[in-house]
């Protein structure tokens, strides 16, 4: 039997029997294979992948391209894992393969239409099980559009699954693990607002007051600095129980942030405003990761045509 792992979170890596499989130095096999991983619902005609791995290149020139990594990532799986015909290639359904990716979003489409404060021991243990599987962003230090494109959409489900963890502990007074959770998703977003909230009620029911108190002050610091918003009245109002000491029932506040961030429900123009500053904020910092690796790639390519000219090289000339 022929088991693969591939890892897609952090670094690609593909495993056969837990040791790493060769031949994968050349980078367009990579990016071949992860694109059908991650697009492994539908098959992919030849043309269309040799014209997205290859766009500067002939149609001529990338089919030649796309036959080459085709037949280096067959012999290196080394197993029935591809469908390939004239037409088109796509992964087998049922293949032999465990594909962090797939794992992750199927644990959570367990617990999606549930409300963390809903969640039962075993669904929370699956939830638990997926977010050890986001070891980091998708396909680190790749910038292909759609790579990108997929990198956003798993973080964006990570951070939602990170706040219905954080959820189901304040129902369950396991406060520790439910700061971690918090402390975790503001690394990928500083300007959660949900997420500072639910930190500020962590801290407040774990005892400690002033660390809810400071919460809030780092969150209306990072809203200005990020987004140039202030806090919501929502905010402002947890803010105002806490210092006071009379924060309401456990439950309230958190069953409006939920109704809330529910998909369909209309924004007013500030919590929009708010959303697309955000947005904003996600695009510039892609921006600018790929204006670093363009001036990476020139500065090697200078270096490259810099370099002396050995004699050897000369006589061949």
């Amino acid at each position: 039997m022929c088991l693969l792992t591939v890892r897609l979170f952090g670094n690609f890596q593909v495993q056969r029997d837990d040791q790493d499989l060769n031949g994968w130095n050349a980078r367009k096999v990579q990016e071949l294979f992860a694109y059908l991983l991650l697009y492994r619902e539908r098959p992919h005609t030849r043309l269309v992948l040799a014209e997205l791995l290859w766009p500067e290149t002939t149609s001529e020139q990338s089919m030649k391209y796309f036959r080459q990594a085709l037949w280096q990532l067959q012999t290196s799986l080394g197993c029935n894992v591809l469908e390939v015909n004239a037409e088109s290639v796509y992964l087998k359904p049922g293949a032999d393969l465990w594909l962090d990716v797939m794992e992750f979003e199927r644990a959570c489409a367990h617990v999606q239409e549930i409300t963390g404060e809903e969640l039962d021991e075993q669904r929370a243990h699956k939830l638990q099980a997926a977010l050890k599987l986001y070891r980091s962003d998708l396909l680190e230090g790749w910038y292909h559009d759609w790579c990108l494109f997929e990198r956003e959409r798993l973080q964006r489900l990570y951070l939602a699954m990170l706040e219905k963890r954080m959820a189901y502990c304040e129902a369950h007074a396991e406060f520790e693990a439910g700061l971690d959770c918090g402390t975790c998703a503001l690394r990928y977003d500083v300007a959660h607002e949900r997420i500072h909230r639910r930190l500020m009620r962590l801290y407040y029911m774990s005892g400690d007051r002033t660390a809810a108190l400071r919460q809030y002050e780092r969150c209306v610091t990072l809203l200005r600095e990020e987004l140039d918003v202030d806090p919501s009245e929502r905010t402002v109002a947890l803010y105002e129980q806490i210092r006071s000491g009379r924060l309401s029932s456990p439950g309230q506040i958190v069953t409006r942030d939920h109704e809330h961030s529910t998909a369909g429900t209309p924004l007013s123009l500030d919590q929009a405003l708010v959303h697309l500053k955000q947005l904003k904020t996600s695009f510039n910092k892609t921006e600018q990761q790929l204006q670093e690796a363009i001036q990476s790639i020139e500065a090697t390519l200078n270096c490259k045509s810099k370099a002396p000219v050995s004699n050897t090289q000369i006589r061949a000339h």
